[in-house]
């Protein structure tokens, strides 16, 4: 499986990036790919077609009513890994021997 986590920036537009955030958030919510929201990015597992096609929606949605869009991409592909953006928390958590706020 592909862990992969993205943020997507909008330049030339006010300092509010919200309203591209809830556009992108959507697709993500709506493919049905295991997900987790960040201050600063979204966290999207599945295999990795599923999860580059998802990346490059998100990327045009913002793009569609934007002069230049910036996109980046921090990629882990395990072969076998599952369950990845809860199992690395959690692999912490044990060897710490206490909950983490995340």
């Amino acid at each position: 499986m592909t862990i992969a986590e993205f943020s997507i920036s909008p330049t030339g537009k006010d300092v509010g990036v919200s309203e591209y955030v809830a556009r992108c958030l959507d697709l993500v919510d709506r493919s049905g790919l295991a997900y987790k929201l960040n201050p600063m990015g979204t966290v999207v597992e599945g295999s990795f077609d599923e999860v580059m096609e998802l990346i490059a929606r998100c990327h045009k949605a913002v793009a569609a009513d934007c002069e230049r869009v910036s996109t980046i991409i921090k990629i882990d592909d395990r072969k076998g890994a599952t369950d990845q953006i809860e199992g690395k928390v959690s692999k912490v958590e044990r060897l710490l021997g206490r909950r983490l706020r995340t």
